[in-house]
């Protein structure tokens, strides 16, 4: 792969997943500002929709008619429409979350189509496609920082920019930034032209049955239920922080990013140790550890227990999720690898995680009420429950799950 594709691949990554931080870490404290606080799990929730609609609208048309990069371009414009007007329509809850769910709709199919466009220019993936998709992370570290170290700069006396739209104009900016760059990135020919695509394969159903044994049912429900204290955490955290008066919010939660890059890098020495199915439990438990620490860190606001939960973030996501897509690249056969894929994706960030922000969300409102936020001793509550449903998922995963994978 020439230099000068890698250069515009790894830009590309940059920008989407710094599109996707940068609204992602601020949406609920800007929705809690502006008297939504009941309703600030249904970003989330219509996150979850799109991804659940994102693999069929990419294995049914945008894979068989239309060329990938110009299929990115338009998505991250129309995208960049919605959440221009989002801010405009604050007053109106319905409207403003209808438009988060539009440009949710535009912005998830995209992950989908990066990753397409990059494996076209890629002779050799397995040691290619990392050192570019690493870049992605990279984005979602520098939105958290432009959030709390350059807005800042254009916020009025002690507001926090979280609270403000600005987070989502930048979304907006980025995402038509990055919606005409795709237009010159390499041309990538839809993959799937002229070629028979069914909705059975497009989610996984034909995975699903070919790769149906009782390790495979058992991992994939558990994926599902760990969807749902995962959801907590990203739906609420940033809530949590403004209780606990963190200044910089946005700034404050990538460090979760970072663990995660550096986890990564030792992942292969833990597989070797630790093999699937404790890689997947460590994973869980890392969950349990985080959740108790923000509970027991809440009445006094132990600011080094709650760093410590948000450092565990790099396991949790690596050693559960990354692991997840290596045991099922792993599991499955050569011919229903991507359709793996597909339905491990469709399982989690779909289906679980729109299980998860619903139950969240009647929690969260449980112990809100009729207040505007929850005391530090609501959320040593409010976290306790995540903490004991996902040690309830761990000791299931681990007295029933037999792994059979090398």
């Amino acid at each position: 792969m020439k230099f000068k594709v890698r250069l515009q691949l790894s830009f590309m990554m940059f920008l989407e997943f710094f599109i996707w931080g940068a609204w992602y870490s601020a949406i609920a404290v800007y929705m809690s500002s502006h008297g939504m606080s009941d309703l600030t799990h249904w970003p989330f929730t219509v996150n979850a929709i799109a991804a659940i609609i994102a693999p069929f609208f990419v294995g049914l048309i945008a894979d068989r008619y239309f060329a990938t990069q110009k299929v990115l371009g338009i998505l991250h414009i129309i995208g960049s429409i919605c959440m221009f007007l989002a801010p405009q329509f604050t007053g109106n809850s319905v409207i403003f979350i209808l438009l988060l769910l539009i440009y949710n709709i535009c912005y998830m199919p995209t992950l989908s189509l990066s990753n397409t466009l990059c494996f076209h220019q890629m002779n050799n993936p397995e040691k290619q496609f990392p050192a570019i998709r690493v870049f992605g992370t990279i984005g979602w570290i520098a939105a958290g920082l432009t959030i709390s170290y350059v807005l800042v700069a254009f916020v009025a006396g002690n507001a926090k920019p979280e609270a403000t739209p600005l987070p989502l104009y930048l979304t907006a900016s980025f995402s038509l930034l990055l919606g005409l760059y795709s237009f010159m990135l390499p041309h990538t020919p839809p993959p799937a032209a002229g070629k028979k695509v069914s909705a059975r394969a497009i989610i996984g159903i034909d995975a699903f049955k070919k790769l149906g044994s009782r390790s495979f049912y058992i991992f994939l429900a558990s994926s599902i239920l760990v969807c749902i204290p995962l959801a907590v955490y990203y739906n609420y955290t940033q809530l949590y922080l403004v209780s606990a008066n963190f200044e910089k919010i946005a700034a404050t939660q990538i460090i979760g990013q970072v663990s995660e890059l550096g986890f990564m890098l030792v992942m292969p020495l833990f597989f070797r140790r630790l093999g699937v199915k404790w890689m997947l439990a460590i994973g869980m438990l890392a969950w349990v550890l985080r959740y108790a620490l923000f509970a027991a860190a809440a009445p006094e606001t132990v600011t080094w227990m709650i760093m410590a939960g948000i450092v565990l973030h790099g396991i949790c996501y690596d050693f559960f999720f990354v692991t997840g897509q290596i045991y099922m690249d792993k599991a499955a056969t050569p011919e229903i690898r991507g359709q793996a894929q597909g339905l491990i994706i469709f399982a989690t960030y779909g289906v679980g995680m729109l299980i998860g922000t619903q139950t969240a969300g009647a929690l969260y409102n449980s112990f809100l009420k009729d207040n505007t936020s929850l005391t530090l001793e609501q959320w040593q509550s409010f976290w306790w429950v995540p903490a004991i449903f996902a040690l309830g998922v761990l000791l299931l995963f681990v007295a029933i799950f037999k792994d059979k994978t090398k």
